[in-house]
């Protein structure tokens, strides 16, 4: 998606700029239908900054996004796990 983004920009010179009206809030609408809840709302928002801004098109907010899931989330519910195991004593 991020690749699309960019894309956008640079395949329609001269009209990139409207083709970032149309995809920003286009992008901002899959990013909250890919990931729910607050996460996928303030994802969609950030998205639709990104990408209506100009020069901000390099920003891989997907990828970000992403990242921030399935890594980074992912290791904070590990350690929380761990955290239970170690707490309950029963």
């Amino acid at each position: 998606m991020d690749g699309v983004g960019i894309l956008t920009s640079a395949a329609f010179l001269g009209i990139g700029d409207f083709a970032d009206v149309v995809w920003a809030p286009l992008s901002a609408w899959i990013m909250t239908k890919m990931y729910k809840g607050n996460a996928g709302k303030i994802a969609g928002a950030v998205t639709f900054i990104e990408e209506i801004l100009p020069v901000s098109d390099i920003i891989p907010s997907f990828t970000l996004m992403w990242l921030y899931t399935y890594v980074f989330s992912k290791k904070e519910v590990e350690a929380k796990e761990e955290e239970s195991d170690i707490i309950d004593i029963t």
